[in-house]
């Protein structure tokens, strides 16, 4: 029979049991882990009901309607189209040079 001495210095015993027991413990726990996210991530997508009333394809017709009609009463031809400044420009110099150039359009 080997003895305790035997077994510490048996590099198998000393190296690859522990690696082995942290290759498949890990497995098994990462396992427990990911459930919890998927749980976790199941409570959070249950929508509200105001939000299932916008998602539900029945009721969505009539929000589409609803959307045209506020459409219908926005005034299209008195709309322009402003850039807005870039990233490099000051936002409040570009503004006020916008406002003017409206200013003297109008």
């Amino acid at each position: 029979m080997f003895s305790l001495k035997a077994l510490q210095k048996n590099k198998t015993v000393k190296y690859g049991v522990p690696m082995l027991l942290l290759v498949v413990g890990g497995s098994f726990g990462l396992r427990e882990f990911t459930q919890i996210r998927y749980d976790a991530q199941r409570i959070r997508k249950r929508l509200d009901p105001s939000l299932e009333a916008k998602v539900d394809v029945q009721k969505q017709s009539v929000m589409l309607e609803e959307e045209y009609e506020k459409m219908k009463q926005v005034n299209m031809e008195e709309w322009k189209n402003i850039r807005g400044p870039r990233p490099w420009e000051d936002s409040k110099e570009y503004q006020e040079q916008q406002r003017t150039r409206q200013n003297k359009q109008d």
